[in-house]
């Protein structure tokens, strides 16, 4: 009985993997797509440039009429190989998807008449250029993967010379961007560094969507209530940390919480209610981890309340 309850957990937990993995899959292609429209439909019809493997195919394509797609296929298997060889098997793994699906997505978008361009006006062009290829990366490493291609060099870089990889990815999409000026006008480079720019911005937002939370500590003589309320009403964990006022030199606690930002208006109406002096500092935090947020919680909130 207990082999059969064992053999049928182990089944269980090998669908949830191979779902899990098919799910990152999947992603990683979409993000793959979203990318490659945005560089088919806005970037190439209107004649804009951009960093990564895609900017340096731009600059041969504009220079000696080779194909953007087969450019970019073969760069990202030679980056592709090299980045397998020195930096192993789990980094091959988790970048082969992207390595042959984004420029073979990118060729057949090519093919399709929105290639001819959705819109002629520069400024709309380089939003949604941006926009979309922020998406799309943000979309890939979110997964844990890789979009290949010109994400290699800076991590070669970091293994074998301790070097910074944000650091060497700014220098290489800058001296992309330069390359380009030989092919392109004042005009395009200062538009190349917008689109930049903006899918820098939008790649942060991805990468935090959903990670944002909301921290506040609150002073208050009515600590131990505000505690309370913090643990069976909000069911939220809360840190107690020894404070001292500054006048009156009174030792007390300070309640601290993190909550979801959609939390905040409760915790407010119900610290109002228990103590409307109460003293509040809220403050945005990037990424929480632990129980009740990246660790399931041990106990059920009924159980609290008992």
């Amino acid at each position: 009985m207990h082999k059969y309850n064992d053999e049928n957990r182990q089944e269980g937990g090998n669908m949830q993997n191979n779902l899990f993995q098919l799910r990152k899959v999947i992603m990683v292609i979409l993000g793959n797509a979203v990318y490659a429209f945005g560089v088919a439909g806005f970037v190439v019809p209107n004649g804009l440039i951009t960093g990564g493997s895609t900017g340096l195919a731009l600059f041969f394509h504009y220079q000696f009429n080779i194909s953007i797609g087969l450019f970019v296929g073969i760069f990202n298997i030679i980056m592709f190989v090299l980045g397998a060889w020195i930096l192993g098997r789990a980094f091959a793994l988790t970048t082969l998807v992207s390595t042959f699906c984004y420029p073979i997505i990118l060729s057949l978008f090519q093919q399709l008449p929105f290639s001819k361009g959705l819109t002629n006006n520069p400024i709309l062009a380089i939003i949604y250029a941006g926009g979309l290829i922020g998406l799309g990366i943000g979309i890939v490493l979110r997964e844990g993967s890789s979009t290949g291609g010109m994400d290699i060099p800076p991590l070669l870089l970091n293994k074998k010379f301790g070097l910074s990889i944000s650091g060497m990815l700014y220098l290489f999409d800058s001296g992309i961007l330069l390359l380009q000026m030989f092919i392109s006008t004042s005009e395009q480079v200062l538009y190349g560094i917008l689109v930049v720019l903006i899918y820098t911005m939008v790649l942060d937002k991805v990468l935090m969507a959903g990670k944002m939370q909301t921290q506040v500590k609150i002073v208050s003589d009515k600590y131990e209530q505000i505690n309370e309320m913090i643990l069976k009403t909000m069911d939220r964990g809360s840190t107690l940390i020894k404070a001292q006022t500054g006048c009156l030199r009174k030792d007390q606690f300070m309640v601290l919480t993190v909550i979801s930002n959609r939390e905040l208006p409760k915790l407010n109406t119900l610290i109002k209610e228990i103590d409307s002096n109460a003293f509040m500092m809220i403050d945005q935090i990037n990424e929480v981890r632990g129980r009740g947020f990246t660790i399931e919680k041990h106990h059920k909130k009924e159980e609290l309340l008992r």
